[in-house]
């Protein structure tokens, strides 16, 4: 770990008094988890070589005082003061542990509706959401980084048109995410042209409101800045694996951990390109690796410190885990393989296939080795036993990815040369070395002149710094610019079948951006989540360039990338 940001990043946020190494993170992590010497030098392995990282709470809080080391949570929410103010509280010691919470408003009664306490009337859900944001606003998690939530109402919902513009001004709620939980039904309505079919009425004012009008805010939010994302209520709970406990109605706020009301989940990931041997996989290595990360997870769920007794309860009631991958494009660079191409996809579904199966595998083992989780009668895997409900699940490893000097999780490099801003308080101008590598060996491959060589180098290096892109300089073989793609190079259509590929494998969800180009039209939003709901995704969050002004990754005088996710998380929000 030699990169500045890598360095910058282990001091900020991983260091705990003493440590003054990545080696000294790696031994804390894998002495609080491991139940024998053994296992806590493999736990230790894992870690220091880069091939499994576990979340950020985890590497930040094992073996602390603190203790508490998952990322995702989802709370209850329901319609009395103290129901809200208790979720409030809640969530409030989330983020002081380093957690993310996901909340799904729906129960709250809509604005306008009687208060028979009062006598007076209430001001519906949204007014509730920027309540959660202040008290946002002023817990620092664990002293490291911000709390984020993410806000979901239904599309069924009374006030659903005040939720899909409550950001529309830049700046507000600014620590949510807001995600519309759309069913089938609502989908085949508009896919089918029925949009003047009214799909609610106010139950106070009765207003009614029309599936169109609905669909046309939600399309012009996320053409506008990228909010709402959409997550697809029934292709989440199709694949529910515990339903007897009821209906998953929200996610954590990256939306890849779809959850029940007080679960957490602990997140891992495994970098690909430490897999890579001689131009091929090492399908044995990745094997062992997984097989490692289920029963590391699988011990932090023991060994957590949980902020409140529901969330002990419900967590272990399940025993979910997310193994997920990071490093996706830089494998596929080493492997010559470009990112939007069938070839690409096709051996990522293998991939994840491979990753879910040994999960699998191991969850069962560990089932006859110490028990099945408790809610195993009646779930989706009767009669196999298993450790674990739930097992894979991709998350978009922010920090986790900076330190293992790889892509992050399943997105395409956004440029292979950018300036990266709002990372510890600072910024990095950033050059891809695998691209660097090829290019500088391309260039002076076609010029024999080293002086000259060297002139055109710079000169396209600070191309894509400024643009994101080389595919307009013509003079770079065609070979080159089809395999050097960055994420504004990529079809919206393309990054959509990218992650419908993982998730055919993944038990849980994805967090991905599909990336538009500004000239994007929002027939074209319209399209690509259409597209998303017939592929199946559980969500899906698009981003139109330049429609944000606040964001992590610049390119030239201000273009600009927000944090990959299923509904586009704070800059502050890492994995």
């Amino acid at each position: 770990m030699t990169g500045s940001i890598a360095s910058s990043i282990l001091a900020a946020r991983y260091l705990r008094d003493g440590e003054t190494s990545f080696a000294d993170v790696c031994r804390r992590v894998a002495a609080a988890l491991g139940r024998n010497d053994e296992e806590t030098a493999t736990f230790f392995e894992e870690m220091h070589s880069l091939r499994f990282l576990p979340n950020s709470p985890a590497l930040m809080n094992a073996g602390t005082e603190i203790g508490q080391l998952a990322a995702c949570f989802t709370l209850a929410v329901g319609d009395s003061i103290p129901e809200i103010f208790d979720a409030l509280k809640w969530g409030a010691l989330i983020h002081q542990s380093g957690g993310g919470t996901g909340y799904n408003f729906s129960s709250i009664r809509p604005n306008a509706s009687p208060v028979r306490l009062t006598e007076g009337v209430a001001s519906g859900p949204v007014s509730f959401m920027r309540i959660f944001n202040e008290a946002t606003e002023v817990i620092r998690q664990g002293g490291r980084r911000r709390g984020a939530n993410i806000g979901i109402l239904s599309v069924r919902h009374p006030d659903i048109l005040e939720f899909i513009r409550s950001k529309q001004t830049e700046g507000d709620l600014a620590n949510f995410n807001i995600s519309v939980m759309a069913d089938d039904a609502f989908m085949q309505c508009i896919s089918e042209g029925r949009r003047d079919e009214v799909w609610l009425t106010h139950p106070c004012t009765g207003m009614e409101v029309t599936a169109g009008a609905i669909w046309d805010a939600l399309v012009y939010g996320i053409w506008t800045n990228g909010e709402p994302g959409i997550l697809f209520h029934d292709e989440i709970n199709r694949h529910n694996p515990t339903p007897r406990l009821g209906k998953i109605e929200a996610t954590n706020p990256c939306g890849e951990e779809p959850l029940l009301p007080f679960e957490s989940c602990v997140l891992g990931s495994v970098n690909l390109t430490r897999f890579v041997n001689n131009g091929t996989i090492d399908d044995n290595a990745l094997r062992r690796t997984v097989a490692i990360a289920v029963r590391f997870l699988d011990s932090v769920i023991d060994v957590n410190r949980y902020p409140i007794p529901a969330i002990d309860e419900a967590t272990k009631r399940t025993r979910k885990i997310g193994i997920g991958v990071m490093g996706v494009h830089d494998l596929l660079l080493m492997l010559g393989i470009p990112y939007d191409t069938e070839e690409a996809r096709a051996l990522c579904r293998t991939l994840m296939e491979t990753i879910t199966e040994t999960a699998v595998e191991t969850s069962h083992t560990l089932a006859r080795e110490d028990g099945a989780f408790p809610a195993w009668k009646g779930s989706i895997w009767e009669p196999q036993t298993m450790r674990n409900a739930a097992l894979t699940s991709i998350a978009p490893t922010g920090s986790i990815s900076l330190l293992a000097e790889c892509s992050g999780g399943i997105e395409p490099l956004y440029s292979f040369a950018y300036t990266r801003k709002k990372t510890v308080n600072a910024e990095f101008e950033m050059l891809h070395p695998l691209f660097a590598r090829e290019l500088d060996t391309t260039v002076r491959r076609l010029l024999p002149s080293p002086e000259e060589a060297d002139r055109r180098i710079r000169e396209v290096i600070h191309h894509v710094r400024a643009t994101g892109t080389v595919q307009d300089i013509r003079w770079l073989p065609a070979s080159f610019r089809r395999l050097y793609k960055g994420a504004l190079d990529i079809s919206w259509e393309d990054h959509i079948r990218m992650q419908a590929a993982f998730q055919e494998h993944v038990h849980a969800s994805i967090s991905k951006t599909i990336n538009m180009p500004e000239r994007a039209t929002r027939d074209d939003v319209a399209a690509a989540v259409l597209l998303a709901w017939e592929s199946r995704l559980k969500g899906v969050t698009i981003y139109r360039t330049r429609s944000r002004r606040d964001v992590v990754l610049a390119l030239g005088e201000g273009e600009e990338q927000p944090w990959p996710s299923v509904c586009c998380r704070p800059p502050e929000l890492t994995r």
